[in-house]
């Protein structure tokens, strides 16, 4: 990845990543240690394919990101 950064004023350019690495330190790094930086790299990727795939949210009439795009696009 490689960080985007707004211009100098223009905060809401980046808030929804800012709040996806927030979600991810909060719910992942925080909570475990890891032996090696391949450990950290397996369980981040394991996390964003939750985090697309199997997360439920409300808001999303409790559908996970992926299923509630699929759905929007195909109806």
């Amino acid at each position: 990845m490689i960080q985007s950064m707004s211009r100098k004023g223009n905060y809401l350019d980046n808030a929804i990543i800012e709040n996806f690495f927030g979600t991810l330190k909060s719910k992942l790094f925080y909570l475990k240690k890891f032996n090696s930086i391949e450990q950290l790299k397996k369980e981040i990727k394991q996390y964003i394919y939750y985090y697309n795939n199997e997360r439920i949210k409300s808001n999303l009439n409790k559908m996970s990101p992926i299923e509630y795009r699929t759905h929007f696009y195909n109806n």
